[in-house]
């Protein structure tokens, strides 16, 4: 009976212990295969290039409206009928090139009667000449104060200057562009009377155009005159158009800003009054320059990692100035280091990495 008893309870004892024996396997695969998880077998793959002195450009960005250099606003020198219209709004002139006309059988007739008016005119300072003993064929004897009164006194001055003055407004009812350009406010009607005093039309010049942006009070130590500057329009921002700063008004207004100009080759596809982003770009030298993609935040501090016998290396670095793709660095990192440029956002210090495409020219 007590060998029945010691059996049973040796087989209890044998179950126990197999049971804990496979509890503590099954534990620590679990435990094995978290550990795996967290630590993963392969390294981060990044890009790295050799950090070396190249040339730097500051880039300061703003805002502007472009304005065409060369526009003017046309007038008839007199009133009258409008009779022909060469052109339409939006159509490209030439300098030179009739853009309207004026019915001009008033004017002609008007440079007519003054031209025989004039006419009568030489021929009465002729008699004036004559009465105070000068001969006809010798006029280029008379001396100036005698000529001045005689021709006061004929009348030829005044008769001269009307002459002129009908020969010019006949001229100009032909209305033509002062110099190339495109025609813009053009709304009058064939047929119609033209009123001098209001403008027929304006001629916008593309080929120069002018862009007005304001900068800081404390970033005009970062530009001057003559500085590049690389002009987007809002409404085509796939287009870039360049430029150089030829005004810095010197005066700040109630806001703490300064108003700059600068001309740029719009390639007569840039129309005034088109808003667009300004980029002023200026040359700083050679100096450490970093891609930004290089650059992480690590509480709130700047850092670059480098390679270092195949593992990253954590570096707090300052940056200088900064442009649309690229920092300069002033401090933390020296000429010749290896710079990780992409696959850095989560690494830590002494990461092993990967190097898939290096720059080390």
């Amino acid at each position: 009976m007590e060998n029945k008893r010691f059996l049973k309870r040796g087989m209890l004892y044998a179950a126990v212990w197999v049971l804990a024996a496979c509890s503590n396997s099954n534990t620590a695969d679990e435990s094995e295969g978290g550990v795996a998880s967290v630590l993963p077998d392969e390294s981060n793959e990044v890009t790295v290039q050799v950090l070396k002195r190249t040339a730097f450009e500051h880039e300061l960005v703003s805002n502007g409206k472009l304005e065409a250099r060369n526009q003017a606003d046309l007038r008839f020198e007199t009133g009258g009928t409008l009779v022909t219209v060469y052109v339409k709004n939006g159509e490209r002139v030439r300098a030179g090139q009739v853009i309207a006309e004026l019915d001009k059988f008033r004017l002609t007739n008007q440079v007519a009667q003054s031209k025989d008016a004039l006419e009568k005119a030489r021929l009465e300072l002729q008699d004036v000449l004559i009465g105070q003993g000068y001969a006809v064929d010798a006029q280029q004897n008379v001396p100036d104060d005698v000529m001045r009164l005689a021709r006061v006194r004929s009348g030829y001055d005044q008769a001269e200057a009307q002459y002129e003055l009908a020969k010019y407004e006949e001229e100009h009812a032909a209305l033509k562009a002062p110099f190339d350009g495109v025609v813009a406010n053009l709304f009058a009607k064939l047929y119609n009377e033209v009123d001098a005093a209001e403008t027929f039309c304006t001629v916008i010049g593309t080929d120069g155009m002018e862009i007005g942006f304001t900068v800081l009070e404390s970033e005009l130590p970062l530009i001057k005159a003559g500085d590049k500057v690389v002009v987007t329009p809002y409404a085509d921002a796939v287009s870039q158009y360049v430029g150089r700063i030829t005004q810095i008004n010197p005066l700040v207004d109630e806001e703490g800003m300064v108003k700059v100009k600068a001309v740029v080759d719009g390639k007569g596809r840039l129309f005034s009054g088109m808003n667009s982003r300004v980029s002023v770009h200026r040359s700083l030298g050679e100096q450490l320059v970093v891609p930004k993609s290089a650059l992480v935040l690590r509480s709130g501090k700047q850092v670059v990692f480098t390679l270092d016998k195949g593992k990253a290396q954590w570096n707090y670095v300052q940056t200088a100035l900064e442009n649309a793709e690229s920092y300069s660095i002033a401090d933390g990192l020296k000429e010749g280091d290896t710079v990780i440029v992409t696959g850095n956002v989560n690494l830590a210090h002494e990461s092993p990495v990967t190097v898939v495409d290096a720059d080390r020219e």
